[in-house]
């Protein structure tokens, strides 16, 4: 997400950072690259102008000229009008679901990922606020999407609402609210009908359909690769039916993430999440102060501690810190690891929510330490048998061939494997001596387990970040110690080594 701005924006600000005392010639130089890089991101013209204005203002000023660190000073103002373009007057509300059955209508044009957001949608208020959903189709015009919907309630434990062929959307959204109210859910989704484009049948049918269910929330969802032109159909929805708020889909891709900076600004309706793949949990809350954070480099440390407590069980997690602090670890342990990695969104996934991290993502990805490298080496790992995996001692040269001829890969990368291993075998063992294991995740994770990032202060969560990037070897490198990591959670060590090898 943004990963093209935040490119051009660091070195922007690299440059500035590094110039010492700045001149006023100095700032609009510099801000003017930013408007160039803000406007090939696909941010409106007008939000740019605005923006940049906003930022020269404060930026010239003698206090901050003249400051010791004028290049910090300027990124830290970049950052905090980012949040304001982001957050408009103030963050977006938590949906409105306290008046059960509370009804949330989906809006959208065709393609943009409304029945699967809505499935998402669902199963997040499911899992994390304990809600009782119902689903319900009124697309009635695009073949399978009543099946479609059901088939992704099925699968996330989600009530659908029984199709009934021949039902226009009208007749289905007043059979959903009387469901709804007989039982006894808390929530009920209606995913409307969409177009390729915006007309009056599709603008007259979701009048309709509000009328019938005078909904708690009405979400347009729009595809955030279309740039612009998604900024321009939330306009046209919220005109002609009236929305609460936004969600954009799409945001992994490699799309240039204008739209996210342009909606509030123009719209002034809040953005109240964003789709982050094709799997029912890859939706997270939008926030601004942390998007802002992701584009200028600083990390998402709040995300990363949020994604350990998703992904890490509890029990399994304190097994390991065991194993870990009596320098015990074998080849499932480090299997583990990997799968954790790749849960918690892979080696670039990670690497974007740790502060001064993101830019290295690029020269990480050319080195070749991506997700290809994990999978392959939980590929070799389970091409290995039982006895294999609990003692690697055992791989002579016949057995490490036939290991690498089973995962389909060659000798020299399980011989790469097998030299991290050993790396990561050693820092556990000197670790485990003297306790410095358990006071590490005793630092980290206190007495009651995994700590509530909202309600960690900003020395706790910048000391945690602090020991996530030591965890990964410092801002100049990879691998090396746990430094803080979530419990149970480390990084391959020897990914410095690997990195020098390429």
């Amino acid at each position: 997400m943004f990963e093209s701005l935040s490119e051009r924006l660091g070195g922007v600000f690299d440059r500035l950072t590094k110039a010492g005392a700045l001149s006023e010639a100095d700032v609009i130089t510099a801000l003017r690259e930013v408007r160039t890089a803000l406007l090939e991101a696909d941010v409106s013209l007008p939000v740019a102008r605005d923006f940049i204005k906003r930022v020269q203002d404060k930026a010239t000023g003698a206090a901050v000229t003249k400051s010791i660190t004028p290049g910090q000073m300027v990124v830290k103002i970049v950052h905090d009008e980012l949040i304001r373009v982001l957050a408009g007057d103030g963050d977006p509300e938590a949906l409105k679901i306290d008046n059960p059955p509370a009804t949330i209508l989906m809006v959208g044009l065709q393609g943009s990922g409304k029945t699967t957001t809505t499935a998402k949608l669902a199963k997040r208020l499911k899992d994390k606020n304990g809600k009782r959903v119902l689903l319900a189709s009124l697309d009635t015009n695009r073949p399978a999407a009543m099946e479609q919907l059901a088939i992704l309630g099925a699968q996330i434990g989600v009530d659908s609402l029984p199709i009934v062929k021949g039902e226009t959307a009208v007749q289905i959204a007043k059979r959903a609210k009387t469901q709804a109210n007989l039982g006894g859910y808390d929530v009920l989704f209606l995913d409307t009908a969409g177009r390729l484009h915006i007309d009056e049948v599709l603008m007259d049918e979701i009048q309709s359909v509000r009328d019938i269910a005078q909904p708690r929330e009405t979400l347009l969802v729009v595809d955030g690769l279309t740039g612009q032109d998604a900024v321009n159909v939330a306009t046209e929805f919220d005109g002609k039916v009236g929305i609460s708020g936004v969600v954009l889909t799409r945001m992994d891709g490699d799309g240039r993430g204008g739209a996210a900076l342009s909606m509030r600004a123009v719209t002034g309706k809040p953005i109240r999440f964003v789709g982050l793949g094709e799997k029912m949990d890859a939706i997270e809350t939008f926030d601004a102060d942390r998007v802002a954070g992701r584009i200028l480099g600083m990390g998402d440390i709040v995300a990363l501690v949020e994604r350990a407590q998703e992904t890490f069980e509890a029990e399994q997690a304190e097994r390991m810190a065991k194993r870990f602090a009596k320098g015990l670890f074998n080849m499932n342990d480090l299997r583990m690891q990997l799968e954790q990695m790749m849960k918690m969104g892979g080696m670039q996934g990670l690497m974007g929510m740790m502060p001064g991290m993101g830019k290295m993502s690029a020269q990480a990805e050319a080195a070749g330490l991506n997700d290809k490298m994990l999978t392959h080496q939980i590929a070799l790992i389970n091409s290995m048998t039982k006895k294999e995996r609990a003692n690697p001692d055992l791989l002579a040269a016949s057995r490490k061939k036939r290991i690498a001829a089973g995962a389909g890969l060659d000798v020299s990368d399980l011989n790469r494997l097998l030299k991290q291993h050993k790396q990561m075998a050693d820092m556990m063992k000197k670790m485990g001596k003297g306790g410095m294991m358990k006071n590490m995740i005793r630092q980290f994770m206190g007495k009651g387990g995994m700590p509530d990032p909202s309600k960690m202060s900003p020395e706790q969560l910048a000391e945690a970040a602090k020991g996530m990037q030591q965890g990964m070897g410092g801002p100049g490198g990879f691998g090396g110690g746990m430094g803080g990591m979530p419990r149970g959670m480390t990084l391959p060590a020897g990914l410095s080594g690997l990195m020098k090898k390429k």
